[in-house]
């Protein structure tokens, strides 16, 4: 194959060479600017419209079953505004950790049980969407791991979920029971709440 056209707006090498694209096409193209490399293996077409989120994309191809957690959905839903260093992904206990250098990765793995609860999507680029954690998810996680990640960050996200448009105070409560974490989230909701 010596044209980009059939190839989607972000790709793998696999993807790539199961069309017939032959590996030095493919470095050729990356020499000339017909593509960037988002992360190891894992491509975008210089034509394609502008990602949002080109470092999820990157993960999301090299770990299709990661979901974007913490403080990196946080600032996906507009609880925070600190970027954490690393994107912060959860995977299923039990499931081998991607070794992804850049963009880089902080791997974190959750209860197979509960991994599913709150899952959603985010569009990365048009057209292209990445698993992340609800808003609502995000705010009990954020809660279970507040030794971990820092107290007041948890607080923070909590506060401006419980003033955002779409708040469900109730729903944080339904997440936090199967996550271990009611009585902390209610306590906080409470205070929150009542100030």
């Amino acid at each position: 194959m010596s044209s980009l056209a059939p190839l989607p707006p972000t790709f793998t090498t696999g993807e790539a060479l199961g069309l017939g694209v032959h590996p030095r096409r493919l470095y050729r193209w990356r020499e000339r600017g017909e593509i960037f490399e988002l992360s190891r293996g894992v491509f975008r077409r210089e034509d394609a419209p502008d990602a949002s989120h080109p470092e999820l994309l990157g993960v999301a191809h090299r770990a299709p079953v990661a979901v974007v957690c913490l403080v990196s959905a946080a600032a996906l839903h507009d609880l925070t505004d600190e970027l954490p260093l690393a994107v912060q992904i959860a995977l299923p206990r039990g499931a081998r950790s991607p070794r992804i250098i850049h963009p880089p990765v902080q791997v974190f793995h959750f209860d197979a049980s509960t991994f599913r609860l709150g899952l959603g999507e985010v569009e990365a680029a048009p057209g292209e969407q990445v698993r992340v954690y609800t808003a609502a998810r995000t705010v009990v996680d954020l809660m279970r791991f507040r030794h971990r990640i820092g107290e007041p960050l948890a607080l923070a996200a909590l506060r401006r979920y419980l003033i955002s448009a779409g708040a469900r105070p109730g729903l944080l409560l339904d997440l936090a029971q199967p996550l271990g974490v009611l009585g902390p989230v209610r306590a906080a909701v409470d205070v929150l709440e009542a100030s």
